[in-house]
């Protein structure tokens, strides 16, 4: 892949933050799931001479929107999100957990599958990826999947919280396995990159697939 991917865990829940540019001296980026505290993010965009020109939501668990409302400030970016995750936005699973309450937002843009989006000189293409989230989209750019809480090396997402369903899931890995070429890179929203190949090989819950 020729386009510079920089991943950051961030928040309680070690969720992977990724800031995406076309190469490692363009001047603009955008950034995936701000999921905690951005203070080292702004230092390390700082580091860089990147602008945020967009924030880019896979879903609207809390864990992977923490930063969004510090980001936007610190930017004035713009934040993406599918028009079904909008309820989540307002879900109280921080304070479940101990945590302070998440601070309200609004989307600026509504994303649904199939959309196309050029931001920061990237060519970004939407999908659909339902069954841990009904909202939930991952982004295709330059080969590489962004893919949230849906496929990680060597698992998949819960589809066990409010909102989740297990055939949607599976309907949804088989659809990556037939749609995109098995070097697509993953890029999860927890744990190391991986690729599509490498899953389908030795991933337990990918194991049917692996027949079709």
């Amino acid at each position: 892949m020729s386009i510079a991917v920089d991943h950051y865990e961030l928040g309680p829940l070690q969720t992977n933050c990724y800031v995406v540019r076309p190469d490692r001296a363009a001047a603009e980026a955008v950034v995936i799931d701000p999921g905690g505290d951005i203070t080292r993010l702004r230092l390390e965009l700082a580091r860089m001479g990147a602008k945020v020109v967009a924030i880019l939501l896979t879903h609207g668990h809390w864990d992977h929107v923490l930063g969004v409302v510090d980001l936007v400030e610190a930017s004035g970016a713009p934040v993406y999100l599918g028009e079904a995750e909008l309820p989540e936005l307002e879900s109280e699973g921080p304070e479940l957990l101990g945590f302070p309450p998440l601070a309200s937002f609004t989307p600026d843009h509504l994303i649904a599958d199939g959309d196309k989006l050029e931001l920061a000189g990237l060519e970004i293409e939407v999908v659909a990826v339902p069954g841990h989230r009904p909202g939930h989209m991952a982004f295709l750019i330059d080969g590489g999947l962004f893919s949230g809480d849906v496929l990680f090396r060597g698992s998949v997402g819960r589809a066990d919280l409010p909102g989740g369903d297990w055939p949607t899931l599976l309907a949804t890995l088989e659809m990556l396995a037939r749609r995109f070429p098995p070097e697509t890179a993953i890029y999860p929203g927890h744990g190391p990159e991986t690729t599509l190949a490498a899953e389908l090989r030795s991933n337990p819950f990918l194991t049917a697939l692996r027949t079709k």
